[in-house]
């Protein structure tokens, strides 16, 4: 165990530390959105674009992961719609925002500098991968979900929308840009190679310290056991359902994944939700409950990742 957690703690540490610095004002909120628009808009894209660039497009499109993880993120979204309006009696704005809270993980800031730790030959491709289900998939799901409740019109409106902001994402961008490098096998020069590569290595302790700032001033309330069941969802069920996809593989007639990118699909279903989920929800007057569901996973996560990292250790993974 004092291995795993010389893994964690590290990590949490960070974001404990950019936690005090925003807390005791040696930073402000202001420049925790400055250092993410950072890491959102240039570290971040420079890793995705090298993790995809440098592989062969078999390698990097993996259809099995894509599946599995689609697949554990669609059934959890399903069960979370299914418990907030059935078990909590909530409205289905509400609703649609319990189910990004179980479905969506912080699969840059935090997801990535975890498993550049644990499955550094992996964690590159793991985040595109991710990015692919998680932009083009379930958040403009669940966000065309909020715009219905919300009345907010013609869906169909709402769907071009998000496809135009989905096409300006340098994070988007930067993925197609390294699937077509990959596609023609394009060399990069090495000024650029070696211009990308400073850029993505401070990514993953900048995303870090921007969690840790985000996290300041968010209120607890009373809102515990009100929001209780989306950190289970999120940190136990939807590494779970991600699992069940992944075991699925060879009875849909798709190759099993790799130990290791089985591994790294579980860790990131496992990861909390996107750091920007109350910032979303606060356009939809749903911040309250969204900002403590963030709070509470985050602490959370380091005793559930702390755990299932000693149990990929201990035991025979999946399969």
């Amino acid at each position: 165990m004092t291995e795993i957690l010389a893994i964690t703690t590290p990590i949490y540490l960070i974001i404990l530390i950019g936690y005090l610095m925003t807390r005791f004002g040696l930073f402000g909120k202001a420049e925790m959105r400055t250092f993410g628009k950072f890491v959102v808009n240039l570290a971040l894209p420079a890793l995705l674009f090298k993790a995809l660039s440098e592989r062969r497009v078999a390698e990097v499109l993996n259809a099995g992961y894509l599946f599995a993880y689609a697949f554990g993120s669609l059934v959890v979204i399903g069960l979370g719609l299914f418990w907030a309006r059935r078990c909590a009696g909530r409205d289905p704005l509400a609703s649609s925002f319990y189910a990004m809270g179980v479905s969506c993980s912080n699969s840059g800031y935090m997801g990535y500098p975890i498993l550049l730790l644990t499955l550094p030959a992996v964690a590159g491709v793991s985040v595109a991968l991710n990015m692919i289900v998680e932009n083009l998939l379930a958040i403009p799901l669940l966000l065309i979900l909020a715009e219905r409740a919300r009345g907010g019109g013609d869906s169909w409106a709402t769907v071009g929308k998000l496809l135009g902001r989905v096409a300006a994402n340098p994070l988007i961008l930067a993925l197609l840009a390294g699937l077509i490098a990959s596609l023609l096998e394009l060399r990069t020069p090495q000024i650029v190679v070696q211009t990308v590569n400073v850029l993505a290595a401070a990514s993953g302790g900048v995303a870090l310290f921007v969690v840790g700032g985000a996290l300041v001033g968010l209120p607890v309330g009373g809102l515990g056991k009100e929001v209780a069941p989306i950190v289970f969802g999120k940190l136990v069920l939807h590494p779970l359902c991600v699992s069940a996809g992944i075991l699925m593989l060879p009875s849909l007639g798709l190759a099993p994944l790799d130990p290791a990118l089985q591994m790294a699909a579980v860790l990131m279903a496992a990861m909390p939700m996107m750091g920007i989920f109350p910032t979303v929800a606060q356009q939809y007057g749903q911040e309250d409950f969204t900002a403590v569901a963030l709070l509470l996973t985050t602490v959370a996560s380091f005793f559930t990742l702390s755990g299932l990292l000693w149990a990929f250790r201990h035991f025979a993974f999946i399969g």
